[in-house]
């Protein structure tokens, strides 16, 4: 028999699914009349395995690196904001506390590698793999043994405590040049077609960025496996993201993935491990020019249009709501028999 009353992981098998997908339809309300929450209850069931899904907790983890790759003016800030940014974090004022504050969720902040003297903050968690990588432009942004640091560090942390939903957020002047490069490296699109404003660069600034990426693009092959591509072009804090959606996906948890770069960070993690994409929830679709490249590639239909641009796992926490509904929707919303309300013809 299967047992749905209860949140404990189970086999999830092709019974579990067609008794899911019969408990969906079978609730008071039209079949499908809820739309993309039914789909997003269903991913959250798969995830947790099990019919009667809990959504209670949500805690959003900031990684945050800095990139050589800035001091050739690819960003409209200088790179000492990294920093400047994460002592806001710490301090409570960003838009992400104010956002996670709002919705009820745990944020913690970390060091994945911001250039300069390692910050001391009690609160601080201190993954720094060193500080910021080095400009891609002349060569890989890291060592193979630096990118199997971030990818540990992230497994852990992505897979620890007991929250029932992640989400990943990241700070790092010069990382939506990272993020560009990696997607089109792992086959998301064309360049130019990933290459946006990412601060806010204006016109001749873009056409340099974009300059200075092709020149990046051309030092390695069109295509480069996952691991290469991280080394070669991405930041300590989007690999370290990707290791956490890893260690997030095995703990059973439910991702909530951000952004331009956090959606590029899921699809490393995905080229590395398919089944990480499974319990992908995407939040939001930015108004980043390459993020509706990177989830028409990842075949993924965010829950939010808000034209967001900002990072940090914003857009992730506006979704967490939608998340906990869903959830509640499944475990909790009568059938047409408990309710003794009249089924469809």
């Amino acid at each position: 028999m299967i047992d749905g009353g209860t949140t404990t992981r189970q086999v999830w098998d092709a019974a579990m699914e067609t008794e899911l997908l019969r408990r969906i339809d079978g609730k008071t309300k039209p079949v499908g009349a809820l739309g993309g929450i039914e789909t997003l209850a269903a991913t959250i069931a798969r995830a947790q395995r099990s019919l009667a899904p809990r959504m209670a907790t949500c805690t959003l983890t900031i990684f945050a690196a800095d990139h050589g790759i800035a001091a050739e003016g690819v960003s409209a800030y200088p790179q000492e904001v990294t920093r400047q940014m994460v002592l806001n974090f710490l301090g409570g004022g960003a838009a992400a506390n104010v956002f996670a504050r709002s919705v009820g969720a745990e944020l913690r902040v970390v060091d994945a590698g911001v250039a300069g003297a390692a910050i001391e903050h009690p609160s601080l968690i201190s993954g720094r793999i060193g500080p910021g990588t080095r400009s891609f432009l002349a060569g890989p942004a890291m060592t193979a043994t630096e990118l199997e640091a971030a990818l540990g560090v992230g497994r852990a942390l992505g897979g620890d405590g007991a929250a029932d939903a992640v989400a990943f957020g990241e700070m790092g002047i010069g990382n939506t040049s990272a993020a560009a490069l990696v997607a089109h490296k792992l086959g998301a699109a064309a360049l130019d077609d990933l290459v946006g404003r990412g601060t806010g660069l204006a016109d001749p600034a873009l056409a340099r960025k974009r300059e200075i990426l092709a020149r990046a693009a051309a030092r390695t092959a069109p295509r480069l496996a996952p691991r290469d591509a991280l080394a070669e072009y991405g930041g300590f804090e989007i690999a370290m993201m990707a290791g956490a959606m890893l260690g997030a996906a095995a703990a059973g948890r439910v991702i909530l993935v951000d952004g331009f770069i956090a959606s590029v960070a899921a699809l490393a993690a995905t080229a590395l491990e398919p089944a990480a994409r499974a319990p992908m929830v995407f939040a939001h679709r930015s108004a980043e020019r390459g993020h509706a490249a990177v989830l028409a590639h990842l075949a993924a239909e965010p829950l939010l249009d808000l034209g967001l641009r900002l990072g940090e796992g914003t857009g992730a926490l506006l979704a967490w709501p939608l998340v906990k509904a869903a959830a509640a929707m499944l475990s909790e919303m009568s059938s047409f028999e408990s309710a003794g309300v009249a089924g469809p013809a």
